[in-house]
This record gives structure tokens, C-alpha cells and sequence, in this order.
């Protein structure tokens, strides 16, 4: 026997049902309206105030009129159920989850709740997300960073609204942690270093930014991780972008970041094995990353060379000055030498834009100056190998000098563009050239290493300062900080071209054949026209046929 519930506001809003005598059901998940409803059914009035009863009825024959007659929920005159629920249940945004959906599903089960029935779940169903080629991150994606959808492509989630949180966090938000955990290292070694005795700075410094360094680690990592199991398709897409992929470097950075910026009062040496357990994961993404730059394909080096892609080969550095920190000697040199010899051949692949010489747009000028990283960082390690800073380590760090200067003396690099997590790509490379100065300041010692060291410590301080409070204002006041991540929504097949084709008739007066032309319109905006001479067609089976013969040949 199956029931029915009637469902009223607890208020007396509804008051005038009383006089109307309508009512709202809720019928197998649908509300229906009937104006046959006894007036005991729907309220019971007295002397102070109006009382609304639900309880099960029959299912009678207002149920069945009600249904027969239309009345739905997508009558106007019906208020949704509760919207918020609705959205939080788009089924679009399926096809990324992983176990976290069935598990969803099964808790609803076994509180009684059935969210679909049979015939929903087959027209609801999400496509399977597949593991695209790198081929068709190329089709469908444009821009030097290949974040931008091109105009003949589709995406599989929604356009229109704003998707789930963890679906809009994306792995660059670790360069965040790259920035704060640098300037730990930075202000360590300004309150250690002999040449900077005379800012006499204070080591508490060091130690506050160091754990809020460990603290945002902790926390983006946790967020991550929670993107990892609840939307791992998202997830494996971010690893299999061409240039996204270079990211995935950036926590094991930071991380390495946080064991050479540890406080005195915190560790004075940290025990090898922890090098080892860090560099684990950098060394296997390696050789991934390297094995396809020389033989991947369309993965080649050639093909996805960007900026972004020396946080690979800054993994290498910061490996190599950390191990040699600890004391270890074969494993280190180990890693500069794969380092350098990777660094040479990215430098002059990206000198010379192989790829399709495109201009880098100004939303992502910043990233340039991840052309500073890896020679600071490679200067330190050197010199820390070898015992001083000799002359190869001068070498690296006056390379990273120059490409400092050459891209700071460019003013129209800091203006004219809207802030996105790239500007993080600022700070990390002008700390690191700061950190490189102070080494190279204790080993020539006058007024202008001592000047340019307090210089470049000032500007990498204020960057880093400016860029996270700008980030904090993105991030809980405009709400703008995380927009809908484009690059991981794009679908697995290129769209089907829609073609439409137009008659016209010239109107010369030259043409006294009255000749036609066949216009194509492809989905790439492009014309393809025809001219085809139709000489005293006048039935419209004739005009078919001829048609027929022709179009195939213009497509």
C-alpha cells in the first residue's frame, strides 16, 4: 500500500490554504498541488493560532488527477523544494570523483533515502573521464601555459556557475609555500652570516617565519590531499598536462625549503636518512619528466618548454645544497650534475621559443623569473660541494645576476595585468638571488656586495610581503583567487564540426549564366566557398542531385 504525506509550512503564512483548500504533496520525490483536499486534511483552526499537521494518507484518486493533470514542480507557482541541496547535487561534476561518489550513494541507501531510481541513474549517468594524450591537450587548449580553451572546443563541467572548491584548487598553489619557506632560509642566513653582522638581525625572526612556513605547508598539503581522494580524475589530469606537470615538484621543494630554513633552536643537524626520504619522489618525477623531454613525443622538450618547467630542474639544486648541508658528498654531485646538464638544454630550448615562438601574455610575465631560480640556487650548491664559493659557483651566480637585472629594468613587466597565483613565481627567485648575494658577500666583502645584499634582501621581502597580502584580499574578501580550472574540465575528443551551408546568387550583372555559390561555415569559423554553375536548373530534384554530387567533394 503506498502513501502519501502532505508537506506544509510551519507558519502562518499558509493561513489562506485554509480558505483555498489547496494543498501540497509530495509524491515518489514530486510535489503536486490539488484543489480537492477536505479542509480537515489540510489545517485545524482555533481561537489563538493556526496548527499544520503531516501524516500519511491513501493514495486516493486526487493523487491520480493531480498527476494525469500536469501540476509538477516546475510549475511557477511552486517554490523549489530547497535549492541549496539541488546544487550541491549536480550530477555534472560526477565524472571527477572518484570512490567518494558510490560511497555517497550507499550511505543514502542505508538511511532509507534512494536518490534516483533505475531510469534517472541511466540518464544521469557522468561520461567516464579517460587519461587524455598530450596530443590533445595541444587541440584543445592554447596559450604558452595551455590554460585557455579554444573557441571550438567544449568543456564536460559547467560554463555558467562556479565549481566545487577542490576542483578549482590547483597544484601551482603550492608556490605559495615556495615564497614564505625561501624567506625562512633568507632571514637564517642574514642572522648567521658574517657579512650581515651589522643589520644585527634577530634569529626569532627566522624561527616565526619558519613555522608559519610549516604551518601552510601543512595546510595546502591537507587540501590537496582531500582534492587526491575525493577528485582524483581532476587530480590525474593536472599530472598528465604537458606543463602542469612541472608543479607537482613544488611541494617536494618547499619541503626541502623547510629542512634547510629549520632554526638553530629548533635542530642544529638533521640526520641524513631525511634526505633521502625528501629526494625519493623528486628523483622517480625525473625521470619521468626527463625521459619524455628527450623521447616523449609529443611531450618532447621542444614541445612543452615553459618557464614553469625549471621547478624541475630546481628540485636538482635545492637537493644537491641541502645533501651537502647533511655532509653527503656522491649523492649530491650526483644531482647537480643531472641538474646542470638538464639546465643547459632548457635554457637554450626556452632562449629560442622552439615550440611556436608564442609571446608570453602578461598575466604570465612573472614566471620569468623562474629563469633566476636555478642558477642562484645552483651557485649555493656549488660552493657548498665544494667548500667555498670558488669560481664556478661565481659563474652561476653571476648568470643569475644578469638575468635578474635584464628582467627588472623591464617596467612593463610589474604593470598591466590582474593578479592570479603566478605572481608567486616573483618570489622564490628574487629570495634566491638574495641568499646567493649573501654568500657572495662574505667571500668579497666591501660596500658593494654589502649594499647589494641589503638591496636585494629589502625587494625580496616587500614582494613577498605585497604578493601574500594581495593573495589573503583574493582569497576571503573579492572571493577570486581560485577561478574554474579550464585545463582539467576539457573532454576527450574533439567536438563535431557543425557545418551549414547557404545558397547565394550573384548579383552581377556579369553573371548571365546566374551562377550560385555553396558557402561551408565550420565550427573553426572558417569559409570554405565553392562556386558550382548551375545552367537552367528548374525542378528541384535536378537542384538535389547536383548538391548531392557537389558538397561531399567541397567537405
Amino acid at each position: 500500500m503506498q502513501f502519501v504525506s502532505i508537506s506544509m509550512p510551519p507558519s502562518p503564512v499558509g493561513v489562506h490554504l485554509h480558505n483555498t483548500k489547496r494543498g501540497v504533496f509530495e509524491y515518489n520525490d514530486r510535489a503536486i498541488i490539488s484543489n480537492d483536499i477536505p479542509r480537515s486534511a489540510v489545517a485545524s483552526k482555533n481561537n489563538r493560532q493556526t496548527k499544520f499537521y503531516s501524516q500519511p494518507i491513501p493514495k486516493g484518486p486526487v493523487v491520480n488527477e493531480a498527476i494525469a493533470s500536469g501540476k509538477s514542480p516546475k510549475d511557477p507557482g511552486l517554490p523549489p523544494k530547497n535549492p541549496r541541496i539541488d546544487v550541491h547535487k549536480d550530477k555534472r561534476f560526477d565524472s571527477f570523483k572518484t570512490w567518494s561518489g558510490k560511497l555517497e550513494g550507499q550511505i543514502s541507501n542505508l538511511r532509507g533515502k534512494h536518490r534516483e531510481t533505475e531510469v534517472d541513474l541511466e540518464t544521469q549517468r557522468p561520461a567516464e573521464v579517460e587519461i587524455l594524450p598530450a596530443d590533445r591537450y595541444f587541440d584543445a587548449l592554447e596559450g604558452p601555459e595551455l590554460d585557455t580553451l579554444r573557441a571550438s572546443e567544449e568543456i564536460l563541467l559547467p560554463k555558467d556557475k562556479k565549481w566545487p572548491f577542490l576542483l578549482r584548487f590547483p597544484i601551482s598553489s603550492f608556490g605559495i609555500c615556495l615564497g614564505i619557506s625561501s624567506q625562512a632560509i633568507m632571514w637564517k642566513t642574514l642572522a648567521t652570516s658574517a657579512s650581515t653582522r651589522f643589520l644585527h638581525v634577530n634569529p626569532d625572526i627566522n624561527l616565526v617565519l619558519w613555522c608559519s612556513s610549516l604551518a601552510l605547508v601543512a595546510i595546502i598539503s591537507f587540501i590537496y590531499c582531500l582534492k587526491v581522494i575525493f577528485y582524483f580524475e581532476a587530480v590525474s589530469r593536472e599530472y598528465y598536462h604537458p606543463v602542469r606537470v612541472n608543479f607537482f615538484f613544488a611541494p617536494w621543494i618547499a619541503l626541502l625549503f623547510l629542512a634547510l630554513g629549520v632554526p638553530p633552536s629548533v635542530s642544529q643537524k638533521l640526520h641524513q636518512s631525511l634526505w633521502y626520504i625528501l629526494m625519493a619522489p623528486v628523483f622517480c618525477l625525473e625521470l619521468k619528466i626527463y625521459g619524455q623531454w628527450m623521447l616523449g613525443g609529443q611531450r618532447r622538450l621542444s614541445k612543452v618548454a615553459n618557464p614553469s618547467s625549471h621547478l624541475s630542474i630546481v628540485g636538482n639544486f635545492v637537493g644537491a645544497l641541502l645533501g651537502a648541508s647533511m655532509g653527503l658528498k656522491e649523492g649530491p654531485m650526483f644531482l647537480f650534475a643531472v641538474g646542470l646538464a638538464h639546465y643547459v638544454v632548457l635554457f637554450v630550448t626556452l632562449y629560442q621559443r622552439l615550440p611556436t615562438n608564442v609571446t608570453l601574455p602578461k598575466d604570465l610575465h612573472p614566471v620569468f623569473f623562474l629563469f633566476v631560480a636555478a642558477p642562484s640556487v645552483a651557485s649555493m650548491a656549488w660552493a657548498r660541494i665544494q667548500g667555498s664559493f670558488d669560481y664556478g659557483a661565481r659563474i652561476a651566480y653571476f648568470i643569475a645576476l644578469f638575468l635578474y637585472f635584464s628582467l627588472a629594468v623591464r617596467v612593463n613587466f610589474f604593470r598591466g595585468f590582474r593578479f592570479s597565483l603566478a605572481w608567486w613565481a616573483y618570489t622564490f627567485p628574487m629570495t634566491g638571488a638574495a641568499i646567493a648575494t649573501i654568500r657572495y658577500s662574505v667571500v668579497v666583502t666591501n660596500i658593494v656586495t654589502k649594499s647589494l645584499t641589503v638591496v636585494l634582501c629589502a625587494v625580496a621581502t616587500l614582494t613577498v610581503a605585497s604578493v601574500l597580502v594581495t593573495t589573503i584580499i583574493h582569497a576571503f574578501v573579492l572571493g577570486d583567487l581560485f577561478p574554474n580550472d579550464i585545463a582539467i574540465a576539457i573532454s576527450e575528443s574533439r567536438p563535431k564540426p557543425s557545418v551549414k551551408w547557404f545558397h547565394k546568387r550573384n548579383a552581377s550583372s556579369d553573371n548571365k549564366n546566374g551562377e550560385k555559390f555553396l558557402k561551408c561555415s565550420n565550427s573553426e569559423g572558417k569559409d570554405i566557398v565553392a562556386a558550382s554553375v548551375l545552367k537552367d536548373v528548374e525542378n528541384s530534384h535536378s537542384h538535389k542531385v547536383l548538391e548531392t554530387l557537389i558538397l561531399p567533394v567541397i567537405l
